[in-house]
């Protein structure tokens, strides 16, 4: 809190700096012919200000006090400079300018050229005319922090946060309320038990802009109440260029320590299993495995899968990224073609060393009870292979196609071992292994194009595309092993008689798969005379569509390992020995061994498809100083899902019609600050995992994961009100408050609070209201010093203060938790800091970034048995450096996480609603400060 209230005192005194500024206007024309020039570029000379003119010609900067050398440029024109231009404390300064056409003439050639997108002046000019709240961050921005992939760039954009360091968390409400889209198309969920996409997939390599908008608009997805997240992937070039990139890292605590692994397959380090873990084909289906199958078939069965069980410990190698660039510009006659490739490589390692515990409801008279206490070695190795491949053709100066494709497959290994006990085992310490696979595909192709009708009073813009998520787990195993509190003795393999259960020994195989398709299609309108070039003030028109088709299949099948009855074997020899050789084929024997069990339910499956269409209209006009953008969205949603639970059928067939309308307001008190007042009305709906009846068992959580069919779609109300301040075309200040009101909201709840492992489901509760302040500012500090190195220095601030509320009501699912609280991974406020500086003469930059939440709930309690558990605030610091060469050449050196401070996560014990001395550490681990080092070469 205090470092929210120092934040705002510095906004103060930014409002106030800006104030002194003055302003350098005019008006840039034709010598020949005295008319406006539209686009040309007006710089400040060994600066990053300046700015474009509009359809008039004009043009404005907001400059501090001094003397200053401005330049003026076009396409075809001699350029202009003028070396004394004197700028006085709140006065404008009038500079009209004429060109004259250069002496070589072109004929017969039309000049185009691409809008920039990726720079922090286009992203700021994006900002300010857009008609909603929205934030973002260029990939000017982003090659300067240095971060890795989307998730370490969005938590940098004001009211971002991240869990689990892939999910995004917009203004407090956690990744299922947020819409995610690539390229302006909706993304398919990535997650297999939420909804979300999950930003670690894509790397920063291939992104040109982010956009998060806040408030609702007729052309946004209706579903969505935190932020709709717009990723857009480059698309356009200018020149050719070709790019090659290595580096590698160090991450202390994992790099050149031991770390744990087992034999894979030879792809493994491309990101995918080539078939080693997989079932074999000739492998029986459930039923044929569960009632036509002798005991003498079920140990031969589990021969057939591979003996891999022994987990060996190596030095972990440092990381390793590649990336390779290649950017193409073709004629094709009067046509232009662009091409845009890029390809990286990642493998990465992570030890993590992980406290674990878990206790029940302090009971004065009892005291502190545990449920379980663990130590978990966990060692995780990603590989990613990613491809961008996009094509950019413009027709003519009216008509252009785009074609984008991107393609991420990412393998994650992991092995651990978990030492330690738990309540219901009091007599015994463990040790259990677990060692897991995921395979993830994602494949998005869209193709788009643009046109402009010959009097630029019509726009049609259209898309259609393919979407796959691809997730498979082949062959998680898991074994728990158990002796005497005190002895000496080995650890032996828990397998039962008869009743096996996967938590004990046991394997599980799981493959998702969805495939969606996509079209949508928006004109606009232009109203006003067909020979009017002004039409900043004329009625806007846009009307559009929006249709999608998805199908989901998932399926999966658990196996465990037990003695059959009627067994003569010699239990301790076969448990005795180390895991390689207990489940070795010479142990599978229904007479003197063990054999393998089918333990698939019926509701270890479920098939889903939805179809949404959508159609929406939106009028947009300026009024005086008022813009007013307002409209209405219309969406058809017919959810469809088939599964099972042990009653029966528990499907799922819902379709559903929504009206959605929103206003967008803003009053401009100038060309440089305005007032913006939005509301609108969005959705929630559940999503395909939350509604399927399948149950898992998370090792990693200690706890299972239940779907409820019975889910209801929330309804959301969205109010923003936010101020805006210009002061130049790389310079922002913002302040805004925003207010939401949900009913029906979804939750993750407690569905079983007894027992040492908790079953968590999903259910509505009757509502809930979101209310908080940001602020954001983007300053250069040019205006502050004389002294060029503080002059190549600028700072981006921004900080959220959100409060929230859930009212559970009189839901008997819900009996269990609190009546009242925060939402689940709300942070009551958010920091983020960054000092940046460039000189564009030496070739150096540095950025130094800081990035600080407050408490929030991680997991929601039970009022009986668990109490809500926490995770605390933590203090991370980046700091990056380059050095670019005139060769091409390119050093880049990071260090992130500085301080390494703890992950830790309490347990609210006393259920007092704060965190004390007196409750306790339920999980606790250090991800270790990362270092690295590389190298760019530019062709």
């Amino acid at each position: 809190m205090k470092a929210i209230l120092l934040f705002l005192t510095f906004l103060t005194g930014a409002i106030s700096a800006f104030a002194q500024q003055g302003t350098l206007s005019g008006k840039v024309k034709d010598k020949t012919t005295g008319e406006p020039i539209i686009g040309a570029t007006v710089a400040i000379t060994n600066t990053s200000q300046g700015a474009t003119t509009n359809v008039e010609g004009n043009y404005t900067i907001s400059l501090a006090p001094g003397t200053y050398k401005v330049s003026v440029t076009y396409v075809s024109y001699k350029p202009q400079v003028f070396e004394q231009v004197q700028v006085s404390a709140g006065q404008p300064t009038n500079l009209n300018i004429t060109l004259e056409e250069a002496a070589t003439t072109l004929e017969a050639v039309t000049v185009t050229a691409a809008r920039q997108t990726n720079t922090e002046v286009a992203l700021i000019s994006e900002l300010k005319s857009s008609n909603v709240v929205v934030s973002g961050m260029s990939a000017e921005q982003i090659v300067r922090a240095q971060d890795r992939d989307a998730a370490e760039v969005v938590k940098r954009i004001p009211g971002i946060t991240i869990m689990d360091n892939r999910f995004i968390v917009v203004r407090g409400l956690s990744e299922r309320y947020n819409s995610v889209m690539l390229n302006d198309a909706l993304s398919p969920s990535s997650e297999v038990d939420v909804r979300a996409f999950s930003f670690d997939i894509l790397p920063t390599s291939v992104i040109d802009r982010v956009l998060i908008y806040k408030s609702p608009a007729p052309e946004l997805p209706g579903d969505f109440a935190g932020g709709a997240i717009k990723i857009y992937t480059k698309n356009t070039v200018n020149q050719n260029a070709t790019t090659f990139g290595f580096s590698t890292s160090y991450r202390g605590g994992t790099t050149f320590e031991d770390f744990n692994t087992y034999a894979g397959s030879k792809t493994d380090f491309l990101g995918f299993d080539n078939g080693t873990r997989k079932l074999p084909a000739s492998f029986p289906t459930i039923s044929a495995f569960q009632n036509n199958s002798s005991n003498a078939q079920k140990a031969q069965l589990g021969k057939q899968l591979p003996n891999i069980w022994k987990i060996n410990t190596i030095a972990a190698a440092p990381d390793l990224r590649l990336n390779f660039g290649m950017n193409r510009l073709f004629r094709l006659g009067d046509k232009k073609l662009s091409s845009i490739t890029a390809l990286s490589y990642t493998n990465s390692r992570q030890n993590l060393f992980i406290t674990r515990n878990n206790y029940t409801r302090y009971v004065p008279e009892r005291g502190k009870e545990v449920n379980w206490s663990y130590q978990d070695d966990l060692s995780s190795q990603t590989a990613r292979v990613g491809l961008l491949q996009n094509f950019s053709l413009s027709l003519n100066p009216r008509s252009k196609l785009e074609f984008r494709n991107l393609f991420n497959q990412i393998g994650i290994e992991e092995a651990t071992i978990r030492t330690g006990q738990q309540r219901d085992y009091f007599n015994e310490e463990e040790k259990n292994y677990f060692l897991r696979y995921e395979s993830r595909s994602i494949f998005t192709s869209q193709l788009q194009g643009t046109h402009t009708s010959g009097n630029d009073k019509n726009i049609f813009t259209w898309n259609t595309g393919f979407n796959y998520i691809g997730r498979q787990e082949p062959d998680l195993r898991r074994v728990r092993t158990t002796r005497e509190v005190g002895s000496e003795g080995p650890y032996e393999p828990v397998i039962p008689t008869a009743s096996s259960s996967a938590a004990n020994a046991g394997r599980f195989y799981s493959d998702l798969s969805e495939k969606g398709f996509i079209a949508s299609g928006e004109l606009e309108h232009i109203f006003g005379a067909p020979d009017s070039t002004e039409t900043e003030n004329n009625l806007r028109l846009k009307v559009g569509f929006y249709g999608e088709r998805k199908d989901r299949a998932f399926n999966s099948r658990y196996f465990g390992y037990i003695f059959p009855f009627g067994s003569t074997a010699d239990r301790e020899a076969v448990t005795r020995q180390p895991l390689e050789q207990t489940f070795a084929p010479a142990n599978l024997d229904a007479e003197n061994g063990i054999i393998l069990d089918e333990l698939t339910r019926v509701n270890d499956r479920y098939s889903a498809a939805n179809t949404l269409g959508a159609g929406y209209f939106s009028l947009a006009k300026k009024i005086n100083n008022f813009n007013l953008y307002g409209g209405l969205r219309g969406e058809y949603n017919y959810r469809q899902l088939t599964a099972e639970d042990f009653s029966g059928n528990a499907n799922v067939n819902d379709p559903q019609f929504y009206l959605l309308p929103s206003l967008n307001t803003a009053y401009n008190f100038n060309d440089r600050s305005l007032l913006r007042l939005a509301y609108g009305m969005t959705i929630n709906r559940p999503e395909f995992r939350e509604q399927a009846s399948f149950s898992f068992y998370d090792f990693i959580e200690n706890a299972s994961i239940r779907g409820n069919s019975a889910l209801k779609t929330a309804t959301v109300h969205n109010l923003d009100m936010r101020y805006e301040f210009y002061p130049s075309p790389s310079e922002l200040l913002s302040v805004g408050v925003f207010y939401k009101k949900f009913f029906n909201p979804i939750e993750t709840i407690i569905q079983s609070g007894s027992g040492s492992t908790p079953i968590y489901s999903f259910a509505n509760a009757a509502e809930a209201t979101n209310v908080g302040v940001e602020a954001e500012v983007r300053k250069s500090l040019r205006d502050i010093s004389e002294k060029e190195f503080i002059q190549n220095h600028s700072l981006v601030l921004n900080a959220s203060y959100i409060h929230s509320r859930v009212d559970l009501g009189a839901n008997a699912d819900v009996a269990l938790q609190d009546r009242k609280r925060a939402l689940m991974g709300q942070s009551p406020y958010i920091l983020n800091g960054g000092l940046y500086y460039q000189n564009d003469d030496n070739g150096w930059q540095y950025a130094l970034l800081y990035n600080v939440l407050g408490k929030r709930i991680y997991r929601v309690g039970s009022a009986d048995t668990n109490p809500t558990v926490y995770e605390m605030p933590r203090n991370v610091i980046d700091f990056s450096v380059t050095k670019s060469f005139q060769n091409g050449i390119q050093l880049k050196a990071g260090v992130q996480d500085i301080f390494n401070q703890s992950f830790r996560f309490m347990q609210d014990t006393d259920q007092n609603g704060k965190i004390t001395g007196f409750d306790d550490p339920i999980r606790n681990f250090n991800r270790g400060t990362y270092t690295t080092l590389g190298i760019n070469y530019n062709f």
